[in-house]
């Protein structure tokens, strides 16, 4: 089958008074439509600005955008605007994380959600407008969606303006659903009814999502696929099943030791990652992780020059960044889980 989204040596840079920001560099995936591929790392990792280059929203008069982004076969950089446009909204959408900041304050939220179905709809009769958003509203589990048409987001508790935000993403039926951390800042009853019903819209409409996130607990549990991110770069992707289970990367290895355990001691400490993200001005030469890695030092000085490139990791489709050997790699994960375990 093939992908109805591919992304291909993605590049997204911004040029400002300190340099050049290398927000994304040479990010490459793909997803088939029914199957969920999650994105995680830190902040400041090039996850949002991925999605915003896939979605055409980046201003070109401040961002480079360069590689191949290909939806249902057509192919989007360079594309113009207006072409772009007709395809937001109807074969692909994105759920912003921020439902506050999304949406307008000074309008209901039922008619904001009308005007993004009227982009594609110019005919559309107000009946019939008004019919599919309150029909859309339900949909997403909004209460009373007939008399919540007219009510404003403030007026909305935080589950249902993100309810709101997914509405208006689904109201065209889009094919490609990219969300940007939906499940911020909602409790976890919320969280968990947020990706429930993500799992069933894909279920019903065989919809392709991009589940942009920077926690592996929501990958586990709603993903097919994992893509880790580090300072704009690819460091390891897979199957769930595998990434989680048998990571091959010192930096997932960290973020896996950051999750609470529901089977540990409640009062132990979490194991962060030691030092901060690096500044994507200036990226240190190698592999970008190699401060932060206890492991840096044993590769003869690989990892502080050569850059290295994501090659096979075992599994069909799982593969790494990283030149530790397969064998050190196994053995330092181990180890890794060893000691998490003793200190929780």
């Amino acid at each position: 089958m093939d992908p109805y989204l591919l992304v291909e040596d993605l590049r997204v840079s911004f040029a400002t008074a300190g340099g050049t920001v290398r927000a994304v560099d040479g990010v490459s995936f793909a997803v088939e439509r029914g199957r969920t591929l999650g994105v995680v790392g830190e902040s400041g990792s090039g996850k949002s600005a991925t999605a915003l280059a896939i979605l055409g929203l980046h201003d070109p008069r401040r961002a480079t955008v360069t590689g191949e982004i290909t939806v249902a076969g057509r192919r989007l950089v360079g594309r113009p605007e207006a072409e772009v446009r007709r395809l937001r909204g109807r074969n692909l959408a994105m759920i912003f994380q921020d439902p506050l900041s999304a949406l307008h304050p000074y309008y209901p939220v039922g008619r904001q959600v009308a005007e993004a179905y009227r982009v594609h709809h110019p005919r559309a009769g107000r009946a019939e407008v008004r019919g599919r958003v309150v029909e859309t509203l339900g949909r997403v589990g909004i209460p009373e969606p007939e008399r919540r048409y007219g009510q404003y987001p403030h007026e909305y508790s935080g589950g249902m303006r993100q309810r709101a935000m997914i509405a208006m993403a689904l109201v065209n039926d889009p094919d490609l659903l990219i969300a940007d951390e939906p499940t911020t800042a909602l409790d976890v009853t919320v969280q968990a009814q947020i990706l429930d019903l993500l799992a069933d819209v894909q279920a019903e409409f065989h919809t392709a999502i991009v589940l942009i996130t920077h926690d592996l607990g929501v990958v586990g549990q709603i993903a097919d696929d994992v893509l880790v991110m580090y300072a704009g770069r690819a460091v390891e992707q897979g199957s769930v099943e595998r990434v989680l289970r048998r990571p091959q990367h010192p930096y997932t290895w960290g973020l896996l030791s950051s999750v609470p355990s529901l089977h540990g001691d409640a009062d132990a400490d979490l194991t962060p990652i030691p030092g901060h993200p690096p500044s994507l001005i200036d990226v240190p030469a190698g592999c970008a992780f190699h401060p932060r890695c206890r492991y840096a030092g044993q590769t003869g000085g690989r990892c502080h020059a050569e850059l290295p490139e994501l090659r096979p990791a075992g599994a069909a489709g799982h593969r790494v960044a990283c030149h530790l050997c397969a064998e050190d790699r196994t053995r330092h994960h181990a180890a890794d889980v060893t000691r998490a375990e003793a200190a929780r």
